[in-house]
């Protein structure tokens, strides 16, 4: 009994480590189209392109 519940813990987390890591690929997509069109936007807005829209 206990290694099939051993083995259905492991399917477990490996389906959400899997879940987890996809969620955190589509996050990561979605930053840098925002940070793509910020320093486009920005970019082409303000002086020639040649202010920056973000501090460091």
């Amino acid at each position: 009994m206990v290694p099939i519940l051993l083995v259905l813990l492991l399917a477990l987390v490996l389906f959400g480590a899997g879940f987890a890591v996809e969620v955190l690929w589509w996050i990561a997509l979605a930053v840098l189209v925002v940070w793509l069109l910020g320093f486009l936007i920005h970019g082409t807005a303000a002086g020639g392109g040649r202010a920056r829209w973000y501090r460091w």
